[in-house]
C-alpha cells in the first residue's frame, strides 16, 4: 500500500490539533486520578472510554515528538568528521521512520468513514457503445476479480448477463475482506474506454463507457423493507445469449415498488439462496440511495475530493492504442494500461485515497 507524503505544510497544519488531543488527554489522566471520579463508576467509565479514543493518537504523537528531539539532537554532531557515516546512517533511518509515523498521523485524525470496513458489491454495466461497451464491462469484472485477489479479498459472481461474444451487459460481484470498501469505494462512476473493436474491420479507435457503481453492504438494520413493496418473479436461469440452463425457476427478480429498483440473480440453484442474494443487493441500492439523499447538502465538498461518486460522473478514460489511463479527478495519467487491466490498481487506489485526505486536511480548523 502507498503511503501518504506529509509535507511540512501539512505538518504544520495538523500540530495544533494534535497538541489539543495530547492536552485532552492529560486532562483526562488527571481527573480519572481524582478520589472523586473514583466514586463513581459511570463517570469513571465515560472518562476512560474517552481517554481510550485518544490514546492511539497520543502514542504516535509521543513516538514522534521522540523521533524529533533524537533527529535534533543528532545535528550537534553533524559537523564533527569523526561521527560522519554513524550520522548519515542514523539519518536516514529517523527520516524513514518519520515519515512512516507522519502518514499514520495524518490518518489516525482524520474522520472515519463509518462504512470502510464493510464489505460492497461492485455493479457493472454495460452504457454507449453496443458490443464494444458489454466486452469492456466483462473485462473490468476481471479487472476487480483480480485486484481482489491480489488484496486477499473474497470474491463472489452475483449475476452475469452475457453476451455471445463473451462481454457481458451487466455483472454484479460481492466482494468481502477487511478494509475492502475503503480500497474501492472510489471507482464508481463512468468508466470510458477508447480502442479498436474487436468487432470492427476498419481498425478505427471507438468510445465506449461501462458504469460502476461501488454499494457497501447494508445491514438489515439500516434498511427496512415492507414485503407489500415488493413484487418477486421467478424464471429458469439463462447463460450466454439468453437460452435456458435449467428447467426449473430457481432464478429470481425483486422489484421494490415504491423505488422501481429491480434486483435479480440466478447464481445458485436453490430458489431460496438467490432470493437472499437478491435482497441483499436490493437493502444495499436503498442504503446507497439514502446515504445520497443525505449527503445531498454536502456534495459540493465531496465533488472537490475525488468526485461524487456519482455513477453518471465520468471518472477514468482507459485508452488501449497508448497504453494509457487517466484518472480525470485528479489529473493522474499512467502508461501502464496493461498492468492496470490486470489488476494493479494500487497506483491509482493509492493516489486517490493521498488525494482525498489531502483536501480532507484543508478542512481541519
Amino acid at each position: 500500500m502507498g503511503t501518504m507524503v506529509v509535507t511540512p505544510e501539512i505538518l504544520e497544519k495538523i500540530l495544533p490539533r494534535l497538541e489539543t488531543i495530547r492536552n485532552r488527554y492529560d486532562e483526562l489522566s488527571v481527573k480519572m486520578a481524582s478520589p472523586e471520579i473514583s466514586r463513581q463508576p459511570d463517570q469513571y467509565r465515560k472518562l476512560a472510554q474517552d481517554q481510550a479514543e485518544l490514546g492511539q493518537v497520543v502514542e504516535l504523537y509521543d513516538q514522534w515528538k521522540k523521533l524529533r528531539k533524537e533527529k535534533d539532537e543528532l545535528g550537534e554532531v553533524r559537523g564533527d568528521p569523526t561521527f560522519a557515516d554513524l550520522v548519515a546512517g542514523e539519518e536516514r533511518r529517523l527520516k524513514e521512520e518519520l515519515s512512516a509515523l507522519e502518514g499514520r498521523l495524518v490518518d489516525a485524525i482524520l474522520p472515519k468513514d463509518s462504512r470502510d470496513d464493510r464489505n460492497l458489491f461492485i455493479e457493472i454495466r454495460a452504457g454507449a457503445g453496443g458490443e464494444e461497451a458489454a466486452l469492456f464491462a466483462a473485462e473490468l469484472g476481471r479487472m476487480y476479480l483480480r485486484y481482489v485477489e491480489r488484496m486477499g479479498y473474497r470474491a463472489e459472481i452475483m449475476e452475469s448477463s452475457e453476451t455471445d461474444i463473451g462481454g457481458a451487459r451487466e455483472v454484479i460481484l460481492y466482494i468481502q475482506g477487511k478494509n475492502a470498501y475503503s480500497r474501492l469505494k472510489y471507482e464508481s462512476g463512468v468508466h470510458r474506454v477508447q480502442r479498436v473493436p474487436v468487432t470492427e474491420a476498419g481498425g478505427r479507435i471507438h468510445t465506449s463507457t461501462v458504469t460502476v457503481a461501488i454499494l457497501p453492504e447494508a445491514l438489515e438494520v439500516e434498511v427496512d423493507i415492507d414485503p407489500k413493496d415488493l413484487r418477486i418473479d421467478t424464471f429458469c436461469s439463462s447463460g450466454a445469449g439468453g437460452q435456458s440452463v435449467n428447467t426449473t425457476y430457481s432464478a429470481v427478480r425483486i422489484t421494490h415498488i415504491p423505488t422501481g429498483i429491480v434486483v435479480s440473480c440466478q447464481d445458485e440453484r436453490s430458489q431460496l439462496k438467490n432470493r437472499a442474494k437478491a435482497m441483499a443487493v436490493l437493502r444495499s441500492r436503498l442504503l446507497e440511495q439514502e446515504v445520497a439523499r443525505q449527503n445531498q447538502e454536502i456534495a459540493s465538498r465531496r465533488k472537490s475530493l475525488v468526485g461524487t461518486g456519482d455513477r453518471s460522473e465520468r471518472i477514468r478514460t482507459y485508452n488501449f492504442p497508448q497504453n494509457r489511463v487517466t484518472d480525470h479527478r485528479i489529473g493522474l495519467t499512467l502508461y501502464q494500461l496493461d498492468r492496470v487491466i490486470e489488476g494493479e490498481l494500487d497506483p491509482l487506489v493509492d493516489a486517490l485515497r493521498a488525494h482525498d485526505r489531502a483536501e480532507e486536511i484543508k478542512n481541519i480548523s
